[in-house]
């Protein structure tokens, strides 16, 4: 389940709170979906909150990769512990990635093995695979993870979005295998709102991202690296697909030697500028 090589109840260098900053988490729910229920209203995705009227300077808040930075801007906003409820206008903004990392960062902090994956859905609209994350946690009873969908809990788009059922969010690696086996339409897998995010290319693209949050950095969803653009722009070829193959090969063995060997890669790795 987790290695001393990338032990997941640990926080990484995203999911890190400040010392600071733990007193705030203590009165959130000691059971893992009831953590991830809490981080509900603490984002605001970025159209919701233009809606609002909020005015564009917080809109940037999305590009925010570290949790304790978004603590910071939570408690900036309305200092109340993290289990209470804040109004729309004082949530931070943010993302899908932001719901699932934010919930990561909580459930590592109480020692609970956890991860945030990045994929696609394929619950918010019919015949669709939409860019999206969700978190995972690990059920020691089950000897399993489970994924929960953070953003959605109790709004009726799946049955139990507390522990989504295989198919219903595939990772970036799950949904490029499917693509090499003939078993989806790449064109159908996108990003939601855009014309020209959509293809396997897409897919390439998250199943490198979901590498890295393996590897327990949990980029931004439009952060590019490696060779990423140029995949984009249809400016590679078998080589990358076959190095991509080796990525959504890693993920789905889920052995933390061979994820951080394969993350090493040039190709692969998370540059300073993003981590740093």
């Amino acid at each position: 389940m987790t290695d001393d090589v990338l032990d997941y109840s640990r926080p990484g260098p995203f999911t890190s709170l400040d010392v600071t900053q733990l007193p705030l988490i203590e009165g959130l729910p000691d059971d893992p979906v009831g953590i991830c229920a809490a981080v509900q209203s603490l984002v605001i995705q970025p159209t919701d909150a233009a809606a609002l009227g909020i005015s564009e300077d917080r809109i940037v808040e999305k590009n925010i990769r570290p949790v304790n930075e978004l603590v910071t801007v939570l408690t900036g906003l309305d200092p109340a512990p993290l289990h209470q409820a804040r109004t729309p206008k004082t949530r931070v903004v943010g993302t899908c990635r932001h719901f699932a990392t934010m919930a990561c960062a909580f459930l590592r902090t109480w020692g609970i093995p956890a991860r945030a994956r990045c994929g696609f859905a394929t619950y918010f609209v019919e015949g669709r695979g939409l860019d999206h994350w969700v978190t995972e946690y690990w059920d020691a009873g089950q000897a399993r993870w489970v994924r929960v969908d953070s953003e959605i809990l109790g709004k009726g788009h799946v049955d139990r979005p507390e522990d989504l059922a295989p198919g219903e969010f595939l990772t970036g690696g799950e949904a490029w295998a499917q693509y090499r086996n003939g078993l989806i339409d790449p064109h159908t897998f996108g990003v939601a709102g855009t014309d020209h995010a959509w293809g396997w290319a897409e897919i390439s693209g998250n199943a490198v991202r979901d590498l890295a949050s393996l590897c327990k950095l949990e980029t931004l969803p439009w952060d590019e690296w490696g060779r990423m653009t140029a995949a984009y722009e249809d400016r590679t070829g078998p080589e990358y697909d076959q190095l991509i193959d080796m990525v959504a090969a890693a993920c789905a063995e889920d052995d933390p030697l061979a994820l951080t060997r394969l993350f090493a890669d040039e190709d692969l790795s998370v540059p300073r500028r993003i981590v740093g």
